[in-house]
C-alpha cells in the first residue's frame, strides 16, 4: 500500500514541511516579542500614566519595527497587543494595513485577529477600508463556514453603502443557504445593511419570508429581528407583511410558535431561569405589536395569547417580568379588548410593589403612557402610585410625580392635592418648581370652589418658597382680585404669613403685600369672618411695622420691595390714620442706591406733598382682573401680565395711539367705508375709576414738561399694562392727557337728549352737552336703560368715529344692567374740523335667551355739535 492510498500528498506535506522550517528558523533568529498577557500584566502594574505611557510606547515602538520588517511569524500576536493598546485609547491606526495581511492569510487564526482588528480599527472614512471590500467577497464564498460567519460580521459592523450595494447579493444568497449558523449570521448581516442602505430593503424580502418558519431558535430569532426592522422603517413593507396574513399566515405563525413556547416544557437548550427562550418570546411580542397597530384583524388574531401570555408567565425571575413588559406595550399599542387592558395595567400596578427599583420605574414610565389610553384603569392604582413619592430613588419620585398630576380630575382633587403638598413640602429644590405649577394648574381646573382654590394656592406658596414660579405669583393674584366674596378671608390668611419670616418666601411675600394693599381696609376695618377661628386684631401701627421690616430686610429682594413700597403707599389711602408714618418710610427711598426703588421713593413721596389731592384717586382699588381669553367676533379681554404692573391702577391717565387699534376695530364694526377712530370701553373697569384732574398739575408732577408735546385725546380708561415706572417716568410724555381730560369742571347750560336704541326691553339714550371751556368738546351721556323683567348680563357699549374725529370713553357704572336698572357711561368726542358727527355703535350682552349682540349707526346728531 503507498501513501497516496491513505490520503497523503507528499507534494503539499513538502511545502508544508518546508515552510514550518522556514518558520522555526526566523523564530530561532528573532526574540519572540512580549506575549499579551504580560503586556497587561505590565500596564497594569504601572503606578502613575507616565509610566503606564511609557509602557505603551515602548510597546508600539516594538510593533512599528516589527511590521517593518515584513515579520508574518509574530503578526498575529503584535496586532492582539495592538488592539488591547487600542482598547485603552491609545492610537493604533498603524495597524491597520497589518490586519488586511491577516484577512489575507489561509489560517483561521490569523483571520480571526484580522477581522477582529478591521471592526476595531477601520471605519467607512479609511482609505483602506476600501482594500477590504474583495477580501470580504472571496471569504464569503469560502467552504469554510466559520470563516464565512467571520467575514458576515465584519462586513455588518464596518459597512458603508457602497460595499453593502457591492456585498448585498452575497448576503442575500447565503440567507437561503442550508447552514443554520450560516443562515443566522447572513440575517443578522442583512438586517446591518438594511439600517445602512434601507432601499435594499426589497432585495431581502423573499428570503426573509422563509426565515419564520424556521424551527432553529437562533434562526428564528434573527428572522424576526429582521422583519421588525423592516416594519418599523417602512410602511410599504408593512403592509406587504399584513397582506401576507390571507396567504402565508404570518400573524398565526407567529402566535402559534408563542403559544409553543407557553406550553413547551423543560427544554434545556432554551431554558433561561425556567423560561424557554424568553429571548424569542420577546422579539415576537414586539413584532406583534407592529403588526396589530391600527389593524383590528391582526389585534383579534393576538388577543388571545396575549392574554395566555400575562397569565401563566412566572413572575418570581426577572426573565419573567421582561416578558410581562413586553406583553403590557403589545396590549396597550394594539385595538385590544378593554378586559385586556386592565388586566395590563393590574401587570403595571403588580410592577410598582416589587422591591426592584428599576422595575418600579419602567412601571411608572409605562403607566405615563398609558393613562390617557385607559385613566380608569389607571386609577384603581392611585395609592400606590401615590405611595412611590416617597421612594428614596429620585427617578422614581419623579415619574410618580408625573403619573400623579396625570390622575387628577374633578372626583380625586382634594385627596391628590393634599398628598401633593406634602410631597412638595418634602420635596428636593429641583422638584419644587415643577410641582408647584402643576399643581395650580390642576387647582384652576377642577377647584370644587373659590375658598378652595385660594387655600391650595397659599398652601403653595408657603411650600414651595423661593422656587415657585412667576406664573403661580400672577396666577394667585388674579384669582385673589376676581374673587370679592373672598378677599377678606385671602387678606386675613396673607397677614397671617407676612407676620412670620419670610426672607426665604419671596413670592408669598409679593402676594401678600398686593392683597393687603388693595383691600388693607378689609383687614382692620372689616366684619370679622365667622369661618376663621382667631380673628385678626390689628393696629394701624402694626401693619407699618411689619411693612418697615420688609422694607429693611436685606434678605428680601428688590422686587419684592416694589411690591411693599406700592402696597404701603396704598395704605395710605387704606388706613384712617398713620400718614405721617407711611410717608417717612417712603421718603427714606428718596436716597435708595437701587434706581428703581429710588424714583419709586421720590414719584410716591411728591403724592403726599403737593399733589396730595391726587393720591386718593391714583391709589384706590383695582376692578378685578381678567386672564387673556378670547372673546366673540375677535374682541381679545384684557390681558393679565405681570402682577406688578396690574397693579397700576394710576395708568386712568394713560392715552393711546388714535390710529394704533383703527384697523381692527373698523373691522369689527363694519366701517370699511369710512376712516373712522374707535375707542373701545373697559366693560371690568368700575364707574368711580376716572378721575378729573387739573392737567397742569399733572405735568408739573412730571418735572416741568414741554407742554408743545403733541399727545392723544382717544384714550382707553384702564388699560391694565402700565408700571409705575411708565405713569411717573419724565420721558413717558405720550401717555399723558394735555387736553380737556384733565379739567375738572364740566358745567353744560344746553342739553339735548336722543333715544338710539330701543329694541327687546334695552334703550340707549345719549345726552348731549357742549363743555363751556373746551370748544370743540362734545360730552355724551350714555344711560342704557333695562325696562325687562329679566337681569341683563356682560353688556358691554362700543363706539367707532370718523379719523377727523377724535374720541374717548369713560368706564362704564357697571356690566349689568337689573331689572327697571340703568347703566350709565360718559364719552367725549372732540370736533376740530367741525363737520357732522357720524358714529357706529356695537352693543353686546347676556339676556334670558342668551348672547345679544345689536349694532347701529347714528347720523341725526343736531347740527349745534358741528359749530
Amino acid at each position: 500500500m503507498n501513501a497516496s492510498e491513505h490520503g497523503f500528498n507528499p507534494a503539499f506535506n513538502m511545502a508544508s514541511i518546508k515552510q514550518a522550517f522556514n518558520e522555526a528558523v526566523e523564530r530561532v533568529r528573532m526574540p519572540a516579542p512580549t506575549r499579551l498577557r504580560d503586556l497587561i500584566r505590565q500596564i497594569r502594574a504601572a503606578r502613575t500614566a507616565a509610566e503606564e505611557r511609557t509602557v505603551v510606547n515602548k510597546e508600539c515602538a516594538y510593533i512599528r519595527s516589527t511590521f517593518r520588517e515584513e515579520d508574518s511569524v509574530w503578526r498575529c500576536r503584535n496586532i492582539a497587543k495592538l488592539l488591547y493598546i487600542h482598547m485603552l485609547g491609545y492610537p493604533a491606526h498603524f495597524g491597520q494595513l497589518e490586519c488586511l495581511k491577516l484577512i489575507a492569510s489561509p489560517r483561521f487564526t490569523d483571520k480571526r485577529i484580522g477581522y477582529l482588528g478591521a471592526m476595531l480599527l477601520l471605519d467607512e472614512r479609511q482609505d483602506v477600508h476600501l482594500l477590504i471590500t474583495n477580501c470580504l467577497k472571496n471569504d464569503l464564498n469560502s467552504s469554510t463556514q466559520f470563516v464565512i460567519g467571520l467575514a458576515l460580521c465584519t462586513l455588518g459592523a464596518i459597512a458603508s453603502p457602497e460595499m453593502a450595494r457591492d456585498l448585498a447579493s452575497e448576503v442575500e444568497r447565503l440567507m437561503k443557504s442550508a447552514n443554520a449558523y450560516i443562515r443566522k449570521k447572513a440575517a443578522l448581516c442583512a438586517f446591518r445593511i438594511i439600517r445602512r442602505v434601507p432601499e435594499l430593503m426589497e432585495m431581502f424580502l423573499p428570503a426573509t419570508r422563509s426565515l419564520i418558519t424556521e424551527k432553529n431558535h437562533g434562526v428564528l430569532i434573527t428572522g424576526v429581528t429582521l422583519i421588525t426592522e423592516m416594519c418599523e422603517n417602512s410602511v410599504d413593507t408593512l403592509n406587504h407583511f399584513k397582506k401576507e396574513c390571507g396567504h402565508r399566515e404570518i400573524v398565526p405563525n407567529l402566535v402559534r410558535i408563542l403559544k409553543n413556547l407557553i406550553l413547551a416544557g423543560y427544554s434545556p437548550e432554551h431554558d433561561v431561569s425556567g423560561v424557554s427562550d424568553p429571548f424569542l418570546q420577546v422579539k415576537i411580542l414586539r413584532l406583534l405589536r407592529i403588526l396589530g397597530r391600527n389593524d383590528i384583524d391582526a389585534s383579534e388574531a393576538m388577543n388571545d395569547i396575549l392574554a395566555q401570555v400575562a397569565t401563566n408567565t412566572e413572575t418570581s425571575k426577572n426573565v419573567g417580568n421582561t416578558i410581562l413588559y413586553e406583553t403590557v406595550l403589545s396590549i396597550m399599542d394594539i385595538k385590544s379588548e378593554s378586559g385586556l387592558r386592565v388586566l395590563a395595567v393590574n401587570i403595571l400596578g403588580r410592577f410598582l410593589l416589587n422591591n426592584d427599583k428599576n422595575i418600579r420605574y419602567v412601571a411608572l414610565n409605562t403607566l405615563l403612557k398609558t393613562v390617557y389610553v385607559d385613566t380608569s384603569a389607571v386609577q384603581r392604582h392611585r395609592s400606590t402610585i401615590l405611595e412611590c413619592l416617597k421612594d428614596p430613588d429620585v427617578s422614581i419620585r419623579k415619574r410618580a410625580m408625573e403619573l400623579s398630576f396625570a390622575l387628577v380630575n374633578s372626583n380625586n382633587i382634594r385627596n391628590m392635592m393634599k398628598e401633593l403638598l406634602l410631597f412638595l413640602e418634602r420635596a428636593d429644590p429641583e422638584f419644587k418648581a415643577q410641582c408647584s405649577s402643576n399643581i395650580v394648574m390642576s387647582a384652576e381646573r377642577f377647584a370644587p370652589n373659590k375658598r378652595w382654590h385660594l387655600e391650595t394656592l397659599f398652601k403653595v406658596l408657603v411650600a414651595a418658597g423661593n422656587y415657585v414660579r412667576d406664573d403661580v405669583v400672577a396666577c394667585t393674584i388674579q384669582l385673589i382680585s376676581e374673587t370679592q366674596s373672598q378677599q377678606s378671608y385671602a387678606v386675613s390668611a396673607l397677614w397671617r404669613a407676612l407676620e412670620k419670616d419670610t426672607s426665604d418666601k419671596q413670592p408669598l411675600a409679593q402676594v401678600a403685600t398686593w392683597c393687603i394693599g388693595e383691600y388693607g381696609d378689609l383687614l382692620l376695618y372689616g366684619p370679622p369672618l365667622e369661618d376663621i377661628d382667631a380673628p385678626v386684631n390689628l393696629t394701624e401701627d402694626e401693619v407699618i411695622d411689619v411693612y418697615q421690616r420688609l422694607l429693611w430686610n436685606p434678605q428680601n429682594t428688590v422686587v419684592t420691595k416694589q411690591y411693599t413700597l406700592l402696597s404701603l403707599t396704598k395704605l395710605s389711602t387704606r388706613f384712617q390714620k398713620g400718614n405721617e408714618k407711611i410717608r417717612q418710610i417712603i421718603d427714606t427711598f428718596g436716597s435708595n442706591l437701587h434706581i428703581e426703588l429710588q424714583q419709586r421713593g421720590i414719584e410716591f413721596s411728591q403724592l403726599f406733598r403737593k399733589y396730595d389731592h391726587l393720591r386718593p384717586a391714583l391709589l384706590e382699588r383695582m376692578p378685578p382682573m381678567e386672564t387673556a381669553r378670547p372673546q366673540a367676533n375677535g374682541i381679545i379681554g384684557m390681558v393679565n401680565g405681570e402682577p406688578e404692573l396690574e397693579e397700576e391702577k394710576s395708568s386712568v391717565l394713560e392715552a393711546s395711539s388714535p390710529s394704533s387699534d383703527s384697523s381692527a376695530l373698523l373691522d369689527l364694526l363694519g366701517t370699511t367705508d369710512l376712516g373712522m377712530t374707535p375707542s373701545v370701553s373697559n366693560k371690568n373697569t368700575s364707574a368711580n375709576s376716572t378721575t378729573i384732574v387739573n392737567n397742569n398739575d399733572l405735568l408739573d408732577l412730571l418735572g416741568s414738561l414741554d407742554l408743545n408735546v403733541p399727545t392723544s385725546t382717544s384714550t382707553s380708561t384702564l388699560p391694565q399694562t402700565q408700571t409705575s415706572s411708565q405713569i411717573f417716568n419724565p420721558t413717558n410724555t405720550s401717555n399723558f392727557l394735555v387736553d380737556g381730560l384733565l379739567n375738572s369742571s364740566s358745567v353744560q347750560n344746553d342739553t339735548l337728549t336722543m333715544i338710539v336704541l330701543d329694541k327687546a326691553g334695552l334703550k340707549i339714550i345719549f345726552r348731549l352737552e357742549r363743555s363751556p371751556d373746551i370748544a370743540d368738546l362734545l360730552i355724551i351721556n350714555m344711560s342704557a336703560q333695562n325696562s325687562g323683567s329679566a337681569i341683563l348680563t356682560d353688556f358691554l357699549f362700543q363706539a367707532a368715529v370718523p379719523k377727523t374725529f377724535q374720541l374717548q370713553m369713560l368706564s362704564p357704572s357697571s356690566t349689568v344692567i337689573p331689572p327697571s336698572g340703568q347703566v350709565t357711561q360718559v364719552l367725549k368726542v372732540t370736533n376740530i374740523n367741525k363737520v357732522p358727527l357720524r358714529m357706529r355703535l356695537r352693543i353686546s350682552y347676556t339676556g334670558p335667551t342668551g348672547p345679544v349682540l345689536e349694532q347701529t349707526e347714528v347720523n341725526n346728531f343736531p347740527s349745534l355739535i358741528s359749530q
